[in-house]
């Protein structure tokens, strides 16, 4: 008879062990990953739109569900639903085009003023910079440009092509969007058949509190970008700056991305200000964006989103780049959810 004493496992050594289990699981997540990356490069033209339809379905599916719980029949529930989001997209694009036409005229005559007020400024204030030169810089740049003709005619080439890539990808994201949300009930059901029988309610489960997540994060995201959108163009409208319907349209887009796409809004807003109002407008607009920023880390995130998502900040960058890196904006946008959707699925298997 064996004592137990010569089975027991020393505590350092199962800490070590259950350590190299973990590192291991890592490491197969990773590359599990890193294929599922390149297959989405290689099969973007499919993979994308697909991702697209799923999360746009987040969106729409509740109001094509309010619909049909009212009498409506799905399919024209969703082909409703479908139409208030064109009519949305659409609407809001038709208000913003005259309205940046109109102040563009106004933007291209303070530029000069502004450059005027920012040399002036650097050479004058507590920055002492009098070799400063904005206007050659200015200039300079637009004789790189001229210079390098022949590589932006190409980069427009390649971007005609990307052009007719993203159209088409379009047109297929819809098609999936209308049966996604006419009937994404059914198709899950389909899909979940397809595993053997004692699979199937582990990845029911799973799949499930994926479309939660998804949705959850997509929903509270909005709420957040709303909420920073209109702060912010609140103080852009009190200090008078131009062209602040794009800003906000483009800082409640920028929301959509975390850590990265608030930080660029917020430039290309303090950057309008300065040359358009002057340095004092473009730093209390700095100000403006921390301040707003630092609500939304402390308070809004974790309050609205926190609940969808349980990632880590280094996390959410490394999944941010990996993202961006494989797919570009596409990917960078999609990152957050499909890693915490990834995550889930770890947990169970484990």
């Amino acid at each position: 008879m064996t004592d137990a004493s010569d089975t027991h496992v020393p505590p350092r050594r199962s800490s070590l062990r259950g350590g190299a289990i973990l590192a291991l699981e890592f490491l197969l997540v990773a590359a599990a990953l890193v294929v599922v990356g390149y297959g989405v490069v290689r099969l973007r033209l499919v993979v994308i739109p697909v991702i697209v339809a799923v999360f746009l379905a987040a969106f729409l599916a509740p109001v094509a569900g309010v619909l049909h719980a009212r009498g409506v029949p799905r399919p024209v529930a969703t082909v409703l639903s479908m139409l208030a989001a064109l009519l949305l997209v659409g609407g809001t694009t038709a208000l913003l085009a005259p309205t940046v036409i109109d102040e563009l005229s106004t933007v291209g005559d303070r530029l000069q003023e502004g450059i005027d007020e920012i040399s002036v400024f650097l050479a004058s204030g507590p920055l002492g910079l009098e070799g400063v030169d904005v206007q050659g810089a200015i200039e300079r740049a637009s004789a790189s440009l001229q210079e390098n003709r022949q590589q932006i005619t190409r980069g427009v080439v390649t971007g005609a092509l990307l052009l007719v890539e993203l159209v088409t990808g379009l047109l297929l994201s819809l098609v999936l969007l209308f049966f996604f949300v006419n009937d994404g009930e059914g198709i899950w059901r389909w899909f979940v058949r397809q595993f053997p029988a004692r699979r199937r309610e582990g990845v029911d489960e799973v799949g499930r509190r994926g479309w939660q997540i998804i949705g959850g994060y997509l929903r509270g995201v909005a709420i957040i970008a709303l909420v920073d959108a209109t702060l912010i163009g609140l103080a852009l409208v009190i200090l008078g700056v131009p062209l602040v319907l794009p800003l906000v349209v483009l800082t409640f887009l920028g929301a959509f991305f975390p850590l990265v796409g608030a930080a660029l809004a917020g430039f290309v807003a303090a950057a309008v200000t300065l040359v358009t109002v002057g340095p004092v407008a473009a730093l209390i607009v700095v100000v403006v964006i921390l301040v707003v920023q630092e609500i939304e880390g402390d308070v809004l995130y974790p309050l609205v989103v926190g609940k969808a998502i349980n990632l880590h900040p280094v996390a959410i960058l490394l999944l941010l780049t990996t993202g961006g890196v494989l797919a570009g904006i596409i990917g960078a946008l999609f990152a957050i959810p499909l890693g915490a959707v990834a995550w889930e699925v770890v947990k169970y298997l484990r």
